[in-house]
């Protein structure tokens, strides 16, 4: 009896102790996320109140929108080009960031600093930066002779603009990738060269295999944080023209800003929320096809080594 009034003693004390994150899960994680599962079944204007349909909304984004295909296509274009490109261009840092040169450490923290800066702030000098008149990009293509592209005003080009823009970002992975390096034996390396690897083998059969939880971390983090991408689109296609946010012509229009067009410019409370939980379905259907494929090549080193 003892024993068991002691262990609920201890489980009690336990719970008390991690009650304030409970509580703040329960009210800001959990609570909004039925409650937006409740709105995205009701026709609801913010103005009165919510009048249950069901999965209408559901139906109407598949049978009767456009748009949300459009959206999803953009969006699905920004993470299949930003996140092969980030992971790539983060992975070079790091290769370069590990090498062992003098005031290393200052690089590390000029790569690292763009990273936490304010995403609007980013946005508005990128803003400047692709400027087609002005900016500080086309008048670095300039001197090899490509002129006139407009950037945020084409069609052709407001996608890929974003996408360049985001390697504006890339330091976060970076570090996360310069760890996974520094973690690597360097008796790995010394038994490679003893047999005749170069670098090539040893960065595809060494490097590769020894940093690949890095590089699955930062895959599933990158996917996540693409499919949900927002604030660029928003300030920097619509700063000219309130409202025009997604132009041209759609262009980046992406899905979580066409959820807020949605929600908060026409008061479309429970077809934003539907849209929502499709996208809630898409990331977790991509995440867990990520770590299904995880088995294949993402390699732990156990405690034996």
């Amino acid at each position: 009896m003892r024993r068991v009034f002691g262990r609920s003693g201890h489980n009690l004390t336990g719970y008390g102790f991690i009650a304030p994150w409970l509580i703040g899960f329960l009210a800001f994680t959990a609570g909004p996320i039925l409650v937006s599962l409740f709105i995205s079944l009701n026709s609801w204007s913010l103005l009165s109140d919510p009048h249950w349909v069901g999965f209408e909304n559901y139906s109407r984004i598949f049978e009767e929108d456009p748009l949300f295909f459009t959206s999803l296509w953009n969006t699905t274009y920004y993470v299949i080009f930003t996140v092969p490109l980030g992971l790539a261009v983060s992975l070079a840092l790091a290769l370069l960031l590990n090498q062992p040169l003098r005031g290393v450490g200052a690089f590390r923290t000029i790569v690292y600093l763009p990273s936490i800066a304010n995403i609007v702030a980013v946005s508005v000098l990128w803003l400047w930066i692709f400027n087609p008149e002005f900016g500080l990009l086309n008048s670095a293509l300039r001197v090899f002779g490509v002129d006139g592209i407009l950037w945020l005003q084409s069609e052709r080009w407001a996608k890929p603009a974003l996408v360049i823009m985001s390697l504006w970002g890339v330091g976060g992975s970076t570090i996360i990738f310069l760890a996974a390096l520094q973690g690597i034996p360097p008796e790995l390396y010394e038994a490679a060269s003893l047999d005749g690897a170069g670098a090539a083998r040893k960065f595809f059969h060494i490097t590769i295999p020894m940093i690949s939880p890095a590089l699955f971390f930062s895959t599933v983090i990158g996917i996540i944080g693409s499919f949900q991408v927002f604030a660029q689109a928003y300030v920097m296609t619509g700063a000219a023209t309130p409202g025009s946010e997604g132009g041209p012509n759609n262009a980046t229009l992406f899905l979580v800003l066409y959820l807020y067009k949605k929600a908060f410019q026409e008061f479309r409370m429970g077809y934003a929320a539907a849209l929502a939980w499709i996208l809630f379905f898409i990331i977790l259907i991509f995440t867990l096809m990520q770590t299904r494929l995880s088995r294949r090549w993402v390699y732990y080193e156990s405690e034996g080594g």
